[in-house]
């Protein structure tokens, strides 16, 4: 076996050789090599002989440290042919069989198989062989994947809905003609039982070759499966309807004998209505399985298709996907920015809308950071590229969208488990029950009976339909409300919050400042506002884009201004109307001898309430204050009232200084205010909260939002938020209204209550039904359970789960 461990300690060439020494020694080792420049220590020996622990004692009594590397590479594979979690079980159990694979772990409703693997030990190849072997097939993950898995999907989708419409075009006529005369409906003597008993059966036999045809994958799954000693519910599938039309073809034979009263002994539309309805059962979850998210398109539709790169001294325009590591890039005004990198030259002002929800461009110079798909607005930019392809932050939240597709709720994949040893046991009980009979001296056909009888009630049609289709509804209806749920999992996790964590900016508040107060001992608002807005006009920040909004909303015409100076993280100075001009913070007053002493009291006053006050000077005199601040929406107060009425405790999360935090959450009555907190931070103070036990819900709309909303146990952003934060999210509120929040909390709620009312109903059925079609009432004296019946039962279960779901329609 070979292995590569990480050595640390070594200094010089003496220290490699003797940790060669300390290795070669060891019974077992067929060679050993130290690379002392990367500190490697390869090594082939016999793992029957020697296992890794003494090696790395041995190379530890000679001094030095060592540590395995593995080299495991992860991979994630697409799966075709599963059908429920007896198939998820044996790939694993196929997987971790061979050498080399470190682990395997298959999401079903994703259809995705994780594995991670030693490459050095086991190629791809062979694992796609191993995996073809076991009954499935891989799909490969190359460029368009997605495409690719969309189109199946579609496909998969189109044709289940196909083979639904044929089935039930040929089940119908089947059902009428064979219960029919149970309803006194008259059948044309050609086919009537009592006239032409032959006819009768033949005429059913031929309806459902169709019916059979289009299942026929139940059948090859369902027997390769059993065949391997892996039942799954195709297995029980095919083995019910098959024991039905067999029993049926021996009444048939009965019929040809002369024993006209076998007519009444066929069961071809039990086997009709079971393949039919498990059909259309299949259909529903891939329909379910089958949403993807839009957003996936929308981004990849973001970046450019051609960048601008230096090539030998001159400008060369190339594919995107051609440019790596290092490449030097131009953008010019008007274009967007073909990967992520660092300026080495020019400034301009970019758009980072679709990272960080900000309209407001972003003032780009030497050394800052720039981002695929970002637009730029107005200078040349010149930069070196970082992150080229699948690691740009533009293909990261791409790959985080595609990851997140089709999970099911933990609910479900209980009841897959749950599943996976059911099969068996049903097939078991059916076998002995039906041995039993006939040991017991009853006749051939009571103990097929019973067998068909144990097997088709048992037919998990309602098992397989209870958790899909009440998502489907579900996440249909949350649409329909501005509620688009990402996940199974995120769906019955939300029924479970206990503590909601809000962002501020731009979540609780609007996220863009405004003009709150205007206040003036000597001059009219409109005046002191028209003197202020002249002065930031021409300003880029946002304080002063929010006082020359305010003067616009007003139709307030702007004066003549001249001179600009703008003092950093202070204020601005100009001549307006030849009056010298000063607009800012208490500090740029002191500094110019201005005495504000007359709006001291206001200054602090705003300051308390979360404000940002800014003081205006008209020739060395402050005339008046203006005070900025990010308003509080509308909706932020009915919600979080109305989530406090649901008993769930609320924080609020912000980069904001403490009193600017503590004024707003006073405001709301805020349980928990979390300030002046880094954006890399955001997600260790939700880990400490989760720390506490509670089950935590973070509410936000940035780019430093998502590693938070991703570290939840369910992240929910807004939708006027950043498109990283929408895909880092497990919900996202379209509407951009708070009280959305609470909506999605109560319907996750109505939707699990839904889920276990189907599943109680589903097992439940099949608890009471099972020991009624295996004979026990017969044992007292009862009435042995007709296989029709059986599947009657099993229809009117489905159709009961399947309308159960459907109240959620009414989710209000």
């Amino acid at each position: 076996m070979k292995t590569t461990f990480k050595v640390s300690g070594m200094h010089c060439a003496v220290c490699a050789r003797n940790v060669e020494k300390s290795v070669t020694k060891l019974s077992g080792i067929n060679k050993a090599s130290v690379n002392l420049a990367i500190e490697k220590l390869f090594v082939d020996y016999d793992e029957n002989i020697l296992s890794k622990e003494e090696i790395i004692n041995s190379v530890k009594k000679a001094g030095f440290s060592l540590e395995e590397e593995t080299n495991l590479k992860e991979l994630t594979i697409k799966i075709s042919g599963m059908h429920c979690a007896s198939c998820a079980k044996s790939l694993e159990k196929s997987m971790l069989k061979l050498i080399g694979v470190d682990s395997a772990n298959v999401n079903l409703a994703s259809e995705n198989l994780f594995i991670k693997y030693n490459p050095n030990e086991i190629r791809l190849s062979k694992i796609k062989e191993a995996i073809k072997n076991t009954g499935f097939t891989p799909i490969d993950s190359e460029k368009n994947t997605l495409n690719r898995n969309e189109l199946r999907k579609e496909n998969e989708m189109k044709e289940l809905k196909k083979r639904f419409i044929i089935s039930m075009v040929f089940a119908v006529p089947i059902l009428i003609i064979s219960m029919g005369h149970m309803l006194k409906m008259p059948l044309p003597s050609i086919i009537n039982p009592s006239i032409n008993p032959m006819n009768f059966a033949l005429i059913q036999l031929l309806l459902l070759i169709p019916v059979a045809f289009t299942g026929k994958d139940f059948y090859i799954v369902g027997f390769k499966s059993l065949f391997k000693g892996r039942p799954n519910m195709d297995s029980l599938i095919a083995l019910g309807t098959l024991a039905a039309i067999t029993y049926s073809f021996i009444s048939m034979y009965s019929i040809l004998k002369g024993n006209t009263s076998q007519a009444m002994n066929l069961y071809f539309e039990s086997a009709a209505t079971i393949l039919t309805l498990i059909t259309l059962g299949k259909y529903f979850e891939a329909k379910s399985k089958g949403k993807t998210s839009k957003a996936i398109k929308k981004l990849i539709g973001l970046a450019p298709k051609m960048a601008l790169i230096i090539q030998n001294n001159k400008e060369v325009k190339i594919p995107v996907e051609e440019v790596e590591v290092n490449d030097i890039i131009i953008v010019k005004p008007g274009e967007k920015i073909p990967v992520d990198g660092e300026v080495i030259e020019g400034s301009s002002f970019v758009d980072e809308s679709m990272l960080t929800g900000e309209s407001i461009p972003i003032e780009k110079k030497k050394e800052d950071k720039v981002f695929a798909a970002t637009l730029n607005k107005n200078g040349i930019l010149k930069f070196k590229a970082l992150k080229v392809g699948k690691d740009t932050a533009l293909a990261q939240i791409v790959k985080l969208v595609e990851d997140a597709q089709g999970s099911a709720p933990p609910i479900a994949r209980l009841a897959d488990v749950i599943s996976s040893y059911f099969v068996p046991t049903v097939i078991a009980i059916a076998l002995i029950s039906s041995i039993a009979w006939f040991i017991s001296g009853k006749s051939l056909i009571f103990s097929v009976t019973i067998f068909i009888a144990v097997l088709v009630i048992a037919c998990p049609c309602a098992l397989g339909l209870a958790t899909p289709t009440a998502v489907m509804v579900a996440s249909g209806k949350g649409a329909e409300l501005g509620i688009l749920i990402k996940s199974g999992e995120a769906l019955e996790t939300a029924h479970k919050i206990d503590t909601v964590v809000f962002d501020k900016t731009g979540t609780i508040t609007e996220g863009k400042p405004k003009v709150t107060d205007i206040y003036s001992e000597n001059l009219k608002n409109e005046e002191l506002l028209a003197y202020a807005a002249s002065l930031e006009k021409n300003s880029e920040h946002p304080l002063g884009e929010a006082i020359v909004n305010a003067a616009k909303e007003r139709n307030i015409e702007l004066l003549n201004a001249a001179n600009f100076l703008s003092i950093p993280g202070q204020g601005l100075k100009a001549y307006v109307e030849n009056k010298l001009t000063i607009l800012g913070n208490e500090k740029l007053m002191k500094e110019n001898n201005i005495d504000v002493g007359i709006y001291k009291t206001k200054l602090n006053d705003f300051a308390k309430e979360g404000k940002t006050p800014m003081i205006i000077s008209i020739d060395k005199i402050a005339v008046g204050v203006i005070a900025v601040a990010d308003v509080i929406k509308k909706s932020s107060i009915d919600a979080i009232n109305e989530l406090k009425a649901m008993n769930i405790k609320i924080a609020m999360i912000t980069g904001d200084n403490k009193k600017t935090a503590e004024a707003i959450g006073k405001k709301l009555g805020i349980d928990k205010i979390l300030s002046e907190v880094l954006p890399e931070e955001k997600a260790k103070e939700i880990s400490s909260i989760q720390e506490e036990g509670k089950i935590v819900a973070m509410v936000g709309d940035g780019i430093n939002d998502a590693p938070a909303l991703a570290k939840a146990n369910v992240g929910i952003s807004i939708g006027t938020g950043t498109d990283i934060a929408m895909e880092s999210s497990h919900i996202v509120l379209m509407k951009s209204d708070l009280m959305e929040v609470v909506t999605a909390i109560r319907l996750s709620k109505a939707t699990i209550k839904n889920i276990k009312e189907n599943l109680f109903w589903a097992f439940g059925y099949n608890i009471l039904g099972i020991p009624i079609a295996a004979g026990v009432l017969t044992l007292f004296g009862g009435p042995q359970l007709n296989p029709m019946i059986g599947a009657a039962a099993m229809s009117f279960s489905s159709v009961f789960v399947v309308s159960n779901a459907l109240r959620l329609r009414n989710f209000k």
